[in-house]
């Protein structure tokens, strides 16, 4: 029998990172920092994973992507790119939040404050609540852990983003929704001023 293959990767914020799970165990990854070009740069690095591991695009056996939130490009770069590929694959894309990803392996319960820019964080606690965002100075004092880079006192993450994201991906089985995009707030960029031409 096969072993279940499955790539993971993530560009919610200022970096294109991916990890490669095999049998439940991570077998590569990869992480560089960068502010823009993920989108030029995603597909290239997947397929080095691959090849240097010996894996071909078609003994995946799930595509695994962070769907944020986070950058709002970013964010959309992965999703579309693992929508795209679960379709020409014909094998299952499983979305997985990043405050979820960010909180696996790290004992409960527990708050993820991680930094949303302009003054704002984005916060969630589990295993209760959903994601919400909330003015940096309005944080409240936590009665327990806390994790993430906005969290006071933050507990260490268990493992990089895209392992947890593997990880959690491999136990979702079934049937399992497109992956979309989450968002907490609305895109940065203002619609055009130009009016559209009048079509007669």
């Amino acid at each position: 029998m096969p072993p279940d293959v499955i790539l993971a990767f993530d560009t919610s914020a200022a970096h294109c990172a991916a990890a490669l799970l095999c049998d439940g165990r991570i077998v590569t990854d990869a992480f560089e920092p960068m502010d823009k070009g993920q989108a030029e740069r995603l597909m290239p690095m997947l397929e080095k994973m691959l090849s240097d591991q010996g894996f071909a695009w078609h003994d995946l056996s799930a595509i695994a992507v962070g769907t944020g939130p986070g950058n709002f490009t970013g964010v959309r770069i992965a999703v579309a790119a693992a929508r795209g590929l679960a379709l020409g694959l014909g094998i299952p894309a499983i979305g997985v939040p990043r405050l979820e990803a960010l909180a696996f392996g790290l004992p409960k319960p527990l708050t993820v404050v991680e930094d949303a820019r302009r003054g704002e964080v984005y916060v969630q606690t589990f295993n209760e609540g959903t994601a919400t965002i909330m003015q940096a100075s309005e944080l409240p004092s936590f009665p327990h852990r806390t994790t993430g880079n906005a969290a006071p006192n933050p507990m260490p993450a268990a493992m990089p983003l895209t392992h947890a994201i593997a990880h959690i991906a491999a136990t979702r089985t079934g049937h399992q929704p497109r992956p979309s995009p989450f968002y907490l707030r609305a895109a940065d960029a203002a619609p055009s001023s130009t009016q559209p031409p009048v079509i007669l």
